[in-house]
């Protein structure tokens, strides 16, 4: 894998990650249009990178919401062990609850599924039905819930639908998101615990990939890369958020998934 190469997935990775746009769609897909794919050297480099870049948007989620993280540990350490509630307590031991069922099934199901789900036609599809759910999820759901006020209900609900993450093109931010927008949270608010929500199986990923990590150059950038755009395009959605919908995201995905059928046909 070339710098520049490693540099433009970085910057995708940073990106589409935490947009409800796909990152894995994107990861699949621009490295097919550019016909990447077709060399066996990036081949057999691209399955440890992907999650390798997965990990600089996990840091960028880390660093972003550090004093959230201290929170929230403090805080499920204490309802534990000193019976003292809190609302970080509480979203702490929400968030391992809600992990658990949707890493499970996710992990199983892209373990025995992936080569199937990978096709440009299938990361096309989803791109495109995930989208008008977004857009009409979003659009006639109310914003009643705030982060802090999440109960188990909703909570394990959204881990549970990050199972389909495994399908590119889906998104675990924008199913995620699209789940918690019909569970009445409001939009900022379901961005914030879909951010949150993603570490813990990402941290899983990439320990478990750790081995298989090769530390060259181009690998080192992608990651700086990802954890750079990462933090910039948190701060920008939960700003944005405050009063814009996912309207346009949800038009983007549609947009793009027929630009991969188009490319797609043009090419058989």
């Amino acid at each position: 894998m070339s710098l520049i190469q490693a540099i433009i997935l970085g910057i995708i990775q940073g990106v589409t990650e935490l947009l409800p746009i796909s990152s894995s769609a994107h990861l699949n897909i621009i490295p097919w249009i550019f016909k990447w794919t077709e060399n066996a050297d990036f081949v057999t480099s691209f399955e440890a990178f992907d999650v390798a870049l997965h990990a600089g948007t996990l840091l960028a989620i880390g660093i972003f919401f550090f004093k959230d993280w201290i929170d929230l540990i403090i805080g499920g350490y204490k309802q534990v062990v000193k019976k003292e509630k809190s609302t970080a307590g509480k979203m702490f031991w929400y968030i391992v609850i809600a992990t658990i069922p949707g890493g499970a099934i996710g992990f199983l199901l892209d373990h025995f599924l992936e080569d199937a789900l990978t096709k440009p036609v299938i990361i096309a599809i989803a791109l495109i039905v995930m989208g008008i759910l977004l857009y009409i999820v979003d659009k006639y759901s109310k914003s009643e819930v705030k982060y802090e006020d999440m109960n188990l209900k909703q909570t394990f609900l959204i881990g549970l639908s990050q199972a389909l993450a495994f399908i590119p093109g889906v998104s675990r931010s924008g199913v995620t998101m699209t789940m918690g927008r019909a569970l009445k949270v409001d939009r900022e608010s379901a961005a914030k615990y879909s951010f949150m929500l993603s570490a813990p199986i990402v941290l899983a990923a990439t320990i478990y990939k750790l081995k298989d990590f090769v530390f060259s150059i181009p690998f080192i950038v992608g990651i700086i890369v990802s954890f750079i755009i990462g933090i910039l395009v948190i701060k920008f959605l939960l700003n944005y958020l405050k009063k814009g919908s996912f309207k346009g995201f949800a038009i983007y995905r549609i947009i793009f998934g027929i630009l991969i059928l188009v490319i797609y046909f043009i090419r058989i």
